[in-house]
């Protein structure tokens, strides 16, 4: 799967690692309907280094579509709250 990170590019996922990141995202989205911010910039931290750490970046110039789109690092819990719906950033 593709993931891009709003900010950063592109990152080539193996669907394998589907199942940590959809914890995260859980977490997250309970996080953001409690309005814990700590909570929320903690997992949304631990969320974007597991995509880093488990993706392989694509070049600057790769133009693929993208599976899922997840907010940049410094994005507020607000912003994350409009993007995450009712099924989180990963459609389980």
């Amino acid at each position: 799967m593709i993931v891009r990170v709003m900010g950063e590019g592109q990152v080539k996922l193996d669907d394998s690692h589907f199942t940590e990141l959809n914890q995260l995202d859980d977490d997250l989205l309970s996080e953001v309907e409690s309005g814990d911010e700590a909570g929320f910039r903690r997992t949304l931290t631990a969320l974007l280094d597991a995509v880093r750490r488990l993706g392989t970046p694509l070049p600057d110039d790769a133009l693929e579509p993208s599976e899922l789109i997840l907010p940049s690092p410094d994005a507020t819990l607000d912003e994350v709250r409009q993007l995450l719906g009712d099924d989180g950033l990963i459609p389980g």
